[in-house]
């Protein structure tokens, strides 16, 4: 396939207008897809602009109530919804292209269009719960794509390396068997949530895996988790389909954060999680990421990754800091 990479984003139609200084604005998304020729995959993408999610789609995984609150708030001028969550007039739509940016990534997988999807949009969904919008994010974009897969029949692995805990995602799938959910997080960090022992609700128990880390973690911990702790999860689970909620702000750089991962450790990560499904089904979903550089490299390491190539503008992190964390789920999970 001449161009193996589909990428789902339209930073020019983006009108989800930030506020003066926040960290979540559109310069993201143009940091996120500098990377790109940097890891020499100019010629590998197809660019592709992403349609708008309906709201059947996003009322599968959001209370109806919630996304009529936040279109006439966004049509009656916007403002913020809470200290860190903010929509502008144009919030609306644009939330529902980010919705879309990862349906149309699972379609064109689906389809033989692609070896690897990548959604590049903006405003970030992990923090979405059912009924709240919070923590930067409006719709749950990773969300709206896993229940549109097991509407199909699929069961579906999201693997979610953003350093804050997805507490939307867990939120919307804690009790949903047909999904497993996987965080690796900083703790203690915002928004609070993602406890180890957090496994899952009564009708879906040990599918909801948290691995806390403290800050100072470094990617050979994470690669340890992934080995001795994820790998074994995700194939007892045995899912068709993988969504990865690639927030890049574990890494050193990022200035929210504390965690001490390098663009190579996404790409070791990238590499190891690729072979978890079948061929073809797995999608890389943008999630926070507040550095620029940290961004443009990450995101050239884990495409180049997906592809099998060898992209590496910095060294692999290695330390000690972390390892409890998977001796404890180990233990738990009767690994």
């Amino acid at each position: 396939m001449d161009q193996p990479i589909a990428v789902f984003s339209a930073a020019g139609l983006d009108e989800h207008l930030a506020p003066a200084g926040h960290p979540e604005s559109v310069r993201r998304l143009d940091a996120s897809l500098s990377g790109i020729p940097k890891a020499g995959l100019a010629d590998a993408v197809r660019m592709v602009e992403p349609r708008l999610a309906s709201l059947d789609e996003i009322t599968r995984v959001h209370d109806p109530s919630l996304v009529e609150r936040l279109r006439v708030f966004c049509e009656t001028g916007g403002g913020h919804i809470d200290g860190d969550t903010f929509a502008a007039p144009g919030s609306f739509v644009t939330a529902q292209r980010a919705a879309g940016a990862v349906l149309d990534a699972v379609d064109a997988l689906a389809a033989g269009d692609c070896d690897v999807a990548f959604a590049a949009s903006r405003p970030p969904g992990h923090h979405a719960e059912y009924a709240q919008a919070m923590g930067f994010c409006l719709f749950n974009n990773v969300a709206v794509a896993a229940r549109a897969l097991t509407d199909r029949g699929e069961r579906v692995a999201i693997i979610d390396w953003d350093v804050h805990h997805g507490n939307g995602t867990q939120d919307i799938f804690y009790d949903d068997p047909s999904v497993l959910y996987v965080s690796t997080h900083q703790s203690p960090l915002y928004p609070g949530t993602g406890r180890l022992t957090e496994t899952g609700g009564p009708a879906a128990p040990f599918s909801n895996l948290n691995l806390p880390f403290s800050p100072g973690t470094r990617g050979d911990v994470f690669r340890q988790a992934i080995d001795e702790v994820i790998a074994p999860v995700v194939a007892r689970f045995d899912p068709t389909w993988l969504i990865i909620s690639a927030g890049f702000d574990a890494h050193r750089n990022d200035p929210l954060a504390s965690l001490q991962l390098t663009s190579a450790d996404y790409a070791d990560f990238a590499d190891r999680l690729r072979q978890f499904v079948p061929e073809r089904r797995v999608v890389v979903a943008l999630e926070g990421g507040y550095d620029a550089d940290a961004l443009s490299m990450s995101t050239g390491a884990t495409l180049s990754a997906l592809v099998g190539e060898h992209y590496r503008p910095e060294a692999a992190s290695s330390g000690d800091i972390g390892r409890p964390v998977i001796t404890a789920a180990r233990q738990l999970w009767e690994i």
